[in-house]
């Protein structure tokens, strides 16, 4: 039960990302006020983005290509899950990784959109 509630929040989580970057993507370049609109992050922040999205995807590739992927969290330190042996836990810890991946990379794709609107 517990892991049906962690994936719908997951998946919840998600979508108010995605629905929080379409308002923004739908505001015009300037407010009604004469501020413009802002992206996620800025410019550094944007960097650390990079960085870190870049970082976890490449943990994702090697945890493919390994089938072992070390556990997330301060819970389980130091423990690699194995495709044959913690088939459920490896999947959980995948299944996270990928979905920070999409989550950097849909908020640099939201910053880098409005950054560049004509």
């Amino acid at each position: 039960m517990r892991t049906a509630i962690y994936y719908s929040l997951m998946l919840l989580l998600g979508f108010a990302w995605y629905k929080f970057g379409q308002n923004l993507l739908r505001k015009r370049r300037w407010a009604e006020n004469g501020e413009r609109t802002e992206g996620l992050v800025g410019p550094v922040g944007l960097l650390v983005t990079a960085v870190v999205a870049c970082y976890l995807l490449f943990e994702f590739l090697r945890a493919l290509v390994r089938a072992e992927v070390p556990c997330v969290g301060k819970a389980c330190r130091m423990q690699v899950y194995t495709l044959a042996a913690n088939a459920g836990d490896y999947w959980a810890n995948m299944f996270f990784l990928a979905w920070m991946v999409l989550g950097l990379s849909y908020a640099m794709y939201v910053t880098l959109k409005i950054w560049f609107r004509a």
